[in-house]
């Protein structure tokens, strides 16, 4: 058993897409996603796509990162196993900035690649779009809009001619196995 997943149309430049993508999010369509063989600038924005929080888990890592080693280092050489060496104080901040730096920026490498897979849905082992054999080409020398079925205001009919209308070389519907 299968059911609509959504309707898939190709363009060849673009310029095409974005205009196309404009105009869709014009008529209230908020489900869409388009897929280019490079990345296309205006894209994300006809999109209606908004800044990724990826920097703000980086910079929560880095601070975790931050306050981590210190509290370590000063655990360590002041209250665990206090050791005057050389006449040094217990705890001093210069000594501890390259630990404290490398810390950092190993949580914050961890909060971007997991908070990367996380945002992206991955690893995502089945689309529907995988199904349509053309799809292929959209690494290649075709740009894909791809409207949702979910998107209150899709239409089985009125939407692939829509698309049509808006200079789509081909306008095909996406199955979704069950």
């Amino acid at each position: 058993m299968s059911r609509l997943y959504g309707v898939v149309a190709e363009f060849d430049s673009p310029e095409a897409l974005v205009e196309a993508v404009r105009k869709v999010r014009a008529q209230g369509f908020t489900r869409l996603e388009a897929c280019t063989p490079f990345p296309v600038h205006g894209l994300d924005e006809a999109l209606g796509l908004r800044r990724s929080p990826l920097g703000w888990f980086a910079l929560a890592a880095a601070g975790v990162g931050v306050a981590a080693a210190l509290l370590l280092q000063w655990w360590t050489g002041a209250v665990d196993y206090p050791l005057v060496v050389g006449g040094k104080p217990y705890f001093a901040l210069w000594p501890s900035v390259p630990i404290t730096f490398e810390l950092a920026v190993l949580l914050a490498s961890f909060a971007t690649v997991f908070g990367m897979l996380a945002l992206n849905g991955l690893p995502r082992l089945y689309h529907p779009l995988f199904e349509d054999e053309e799809f292929r080409r959209a690494s290649d020398d075709r740009f894909v809009l791809a409207v949702e079925a979910t998107d209150p205001v899709f239409h089985a009919t009125e939407t692939p001619a829509l698309l049509e209308r808006l200079g789509a070389l081909a306008v095909r519907p996406v199955e979704e196995k069950a």
